[in-house]
């Protein structure tokens, strides 16, 4: 049964999708799934002067990555475009003319003012509570400029009208304004939509958060390689939270629980470190298969060649337990697929230069080339019994082997690294160490 919830997310395209922006999507987003009810998306780009295009699409990138599909929009074929305010003119036109034939709108040097009725405006928030606006000494509000424009408020409230959306869920720096849009209802003798003002996002000091903070924008997640599923969850917690004191909150239930009488009046307070750190769960506790996927993009730029899928899978495997951001990921595989890998000085100095590890590193090979068992329980044992053998620490041939085969001193555990390249190449890589650093 479908629901009579229609709400919507109404940027306009600055080219910057900020986090507070995407966390009211995203509760706009909760309000509708948890409800059955529709989201819109609708783009404010009155404003003429703005590179539309290239700006319309940071705000798809955004919203696509942290899963937030809109059901509504003026596209045709697979997929909702959203609605643009640059194409809605003659709906603007037609409303105008309304409030022209009720006498509440004039001319003032070229721009049209809308005549205040000048009472107070009580308005019911579902998250602020009970608040009263005194209009008496507030001047006219312009609804159109002198050059044809139009101005937010008048734009805003007849699309929410159009589009019948039954709740209005914005950042409460948009709560002095609502005074203004209940007049508008009004004056076109319409229901104004329920109101959920929630509470700004700000920096750690209390301070409002802008365009430059860490953090701030949605697209230096994507470039960082979070995981998209993490930042959400995150973004769910600036505000509300499921009251049992849980951080890692599966999607579905939060929809179960969300309701926006449960979001905290208090300002939320931005913690980049706690953000990264829930990522870090995220990405421990994924599949492989998700791991892999959001690998994806990072491996493929840079320049990484994959010939073999399941040699990649077994690599990720190993891996993934040292991954904070995905873009850390080629740093971390890539020796793995190229023969050409440099060797890292300060672990060379720290190792192979030491005294006696190249005659150790010779006499492991020598002992690896007769193993049978090359598995990494096969590899630890040969290991560990040439180190009783010589008479050295399992770690005085453990870290000239791993610097031989990766060029670096840490990386995942030795053995199932050594596994997973195979004795050829392990033995040519060693053979290779031995001639550079002999």
């Amino acid at each position: 049964m479908s629901s009579s919830v229609r709400v919507r997310f109404a940027p306009s395209p600055t080219g910057f999708l900020h986090v507070g922006g995407a966390r009211t999507a995203l509760f706009n987003w909760l309000f509708a799934r948890h409800s059955r009810g529709t989201f819109l998306l609708r783009i404010e780009d009155t404003d003429k002067s703005r590179e539309r295009d290239q700006a319309v699409q940071v705000i798809y990138n955004g919203l696509r990555w942290l899963g937030l599909n809109w059901d509504e929009g003026a596209g045709i074929g697979g997929e909702y475009g959203p609605y643009f305010q640059s194409e809605r003119n003659a709906t603007y036109e037609k409303y105008l003319n309304l409030l022209h034939a009720k006498g509440v709108v004039y001319e003032d040097q070229g721009s049209i003012r809308f005549r205040s009725s000048r009472q107070s405006v009580i308005v019911d928030d579902l998250v602020c509570g009970r608040i009263e606006f005194d209009r008496s000494a507030d001047p006219d509000m312009t609804i159109r400029r002198p050059d044809g424009s139009w101005i937010f408020h008048f734009v805003n409230v007849v699309d929410d009208l159009e589009m019948k959306i039954s709740h209005v869920i914005r950042g409460e720096d948009h709560l002095t304004n609502t005074a203004k849009h209940i007049e508008l209802y009004q004056a076109f003798g319409a229901i104004p939509p329920s109101f959920a003002h929630i509470p700004l996002i700000l920096n750690r000091d209390g301070s409002k958060m802008s365009k430059r903070d860490a953090g701030a924008s949605v697209t230096s997640y994507i470039e960082q390689g979070y995981a998209p599923e993490a930042v959400r969850n995150y973004l769910c917690l600036l505000g509300w939270s499921p009251k049992d004191n849980r951080e890692k909150i599966e999607i579905e239930k939060v929809i179960q629980l969300f309701d926006l009488t449960k979001i905290n009046r208090r300002n939320a307070a931005f913690d980049l470190d706690k953000c990264y750190w829930l990522n870090g769960q995220y990405i421990l506790q994924m599949s492989l298969r998700r791991f892999r996927e959001l690998s994806e993009p990072f491996i493929q730029n840079s320049g990484i060649t994959v010939s073999d899928e399941g040699y990649l899978l077994k690599v990720l495997e190993i891996v993934k337990e040292k991954i904070k951001l995905f873009k850390d990921v080629p740093d971390w595989i890539a020796y793995f697929f190229t023969e050409e890998f440099p060797f890292d000085p300060q672990a060379v100095e720290k190792t192979l230069n030491k005294p006696c590890a190249i005659e150790r590193l010779s006499r492991l090979r020598d002992k690896y080339t007769g193993v049978e068992d090359w598995s990494a329980v096969g590899l630890e044992a040969a290991l560990k019994q040439l180190a009783a053998e010589i008479g050295c620490k399992t770690g005085e041939l453990v870290h000239p082997a791993r610097v031989a085969v990766s060029g670096r001193s840490i990386g995942p555990s030795l053995y199932h690294m050594l596994e997973i390249m195979g004795k050829p190449r392990v033995l040519q890589r060693m053979d290779r160490a031995l001639q550079e650093f002999a």
